[in-house]
């Protein structure tokens, strides 16, 4: 497996700016980012799949993220066998706090073990630490204001009237 690809794998419901700051810094590191939209059967979704994957799209398009950068989804199978299909020898993940390492050690382990696919931790711009897709989820479904956490295409689609002010 090739240690210059990478995939940084997330169900994206909706794309905030934590995951765009992931993804451009990532970007940065790697000859090639895959950016993977993937089902998560523990979670109920708030937009189907095509949608997240336009608006990732759309994000890192006006988000100034210069590379070689794949958007794609996976639904079927481990994470490490998309990986495997695509040559990446690392996941990147963003970690926000002690609760993600905890949950995201032994994925790392077991996908180390299972293909030898290498996981990194990126850590937070402080200025998106405490922001996650389900907080958006749920100021969105209140009508509150998504803007602050969210790319700018994800703002125009989550609240059309707001964005056209």
């Amino acid at each position: 497996m090739n240690s210059r690809i990478a995939v940084v794998p997330g169900s994206f419901d909706p794309p905030t700016l934590g995951h765009l700051d992931v993804i451009r810094r990532a970007a940065a590191l790697y000859d090639r980012l895959h950016v993977l939209v993937v089902h998560n059967p523990g979670k109920e979704a708030m937009l189907p799949i095509a949608q997240r994957l336009a608006l990732l799209e759309q994000s890192i398009a006006e988000g100034d993220v210069e590379g070689d950068v794949v958007v794609a989804s996976w639904s079927m199978g481990l994470l490490v066998d998309y990986a495997t299909d695509v040559d990446a020898g690392v996941l990147v993940k963003g970690i926000r706090s002690q609760v993600d390492v905890a949950y995201e050690t032994p994925m790392a382990i077991v996908n180390r073990h299972l293909a030898h696919v290498e996981t990194v931790f990126l850590l937070p711009d402080p200025a998106h630490a405490m922001v996650s897709s389900s907080l958006v989820r749920q100021v969105a479904g209140l009508g509150g204001d998504v803007s602050p956490f969210v790319p700018p295409a994800v703002a125009r689609f989550l609240d059309p009237e707001r964005a056209a002010r």
